[in-house]
């Protein structure tokens, strides 16, 4: 894969297989002032990595795509390879990312970064061709229900209070949002830089959205969740509510629903090849077959 720099950006360390298929984009190739890895041919997909995993660690699973579509990989400012940072805002976030998003771009957002890509969506609402939200935490939207509040109250909690070793932090993390990842005793530079971000960043909660605009906007959304947490579920229906998106769930048993590889592999792309053929021959919405719900997605 070969990696279109930003000016502190550096290699991208994947395999040779991995960097075969690579090409950059002319058009951000100049500007931006972060690391964006670019591989495969097709139809654009632009890809948000969530909070401690840069790009390269969050999409492994889902390079088999590159057959089929240029994946576009951002390393968000503040992750390595990029500088670290002392604070991180979703704002600002969203307009670098709307700066990769050529007309008939597919976005993609996971976790934190779906809280971006839903920022970024609104503002290049006219370029998108589809928008896939996997477990945003947009906790804001779901404000009253107690799973939500609960869990508001438990991050702000360990983002005032909670540890500064970024080790023991990322472990109270990860317990309240149903991450899981091994943790060696002693984080390398690259996870601990990831961590640090983590702690430095906005709360998602305080985000707020032009959903009424997004769900005006004629492409598909599609909204992922793995039926491991309520809060996340309650703001996963309010988005699939609120912006008359599919909505598809995928039991992976945590947060990590990118990394489960290949049962996320078979929702997404059918979604984006649809997202295509109803790009080519336009046809209402409600034509759009949607994806069939699994039972127990929600409670």
């Amino acid at each position: 894969m070969k990696p279109l720099h930003g000016p502190n950006s550096g290699g991208n360390g994947l395999s040779a297989a991995e960097n075969g298929a690579a090409r950059t984009s002319d058009r951000t190739a100049a500007h931006i002032g972060f690391a964006v890895d670019v591989v495969g041919s097709g139809p654009r997909v632009v890809l948000v990595h969530g909070s401690v995993m840069n790009a390269r660690a969050t999409w492994r699973q889902q390079l088999p795509l590159a057959d089929s579509f240029t994946l576009v990989l951002p390393n968000r400012s503040g992750y390595p390879p990029n500088p670290p940072l002392e604070y991180i805002d979703f704002y600002e976030q969203a307009a670098e990312i709307a700066g990769l998003l050529d007309d008939g771009s597919h976005l993609v957002g996971f976790s934190y970064g779906g809280v971006v890509a839903l920022l970024a969506a609104a503002e290049r609402a006219e370029s998108l061709r589809s928008l896939t939200l996997v477990e945003p935490p947009a906790l804001g939207l779901a404000r009253g229900r107690a799973e939500a509040d609960s869990l508001v109250l438990d991050l702000a909690k360990l983002v005032w209070t909670g540890p500064e070793e970024p080790r023991a932090f990322l472990l109270e993390f990860m317990n309240l949002f149903g991450a899981k990842m091994p943790l060696p005793a002693t984080l390398s530079p690259k996870l601990e830089q990831g961590v640090r971000a983590l702690m430095v960043e906005r709360p998602p909660w305080d985000a707020r959205f032009r959903l009424d605009e997004l769900a005006r906007a004629p492409f598909p959304k599609l909204v992922v969740s793995g039926a491991h947490s309520r809060a996340l579920d309650a703001a996963c229906d309010v988005l699939e509510e609120r912006l008359d998106a599919e909505r598809a769930v995928i039991p992976a048993g945590s947060h990590n629903i990118p990394q489960t590889g290949g049962p996320f592999n078979e929702i997404l792309r059918p979604f984006l090849l649809r997202a295509e053929d109803r790009a080519a021959q336009p046809i209402a919405a409600s034509e759009m077959k949607p994806l069939v719900k699994c039972e127990g997605a929600r409670g």
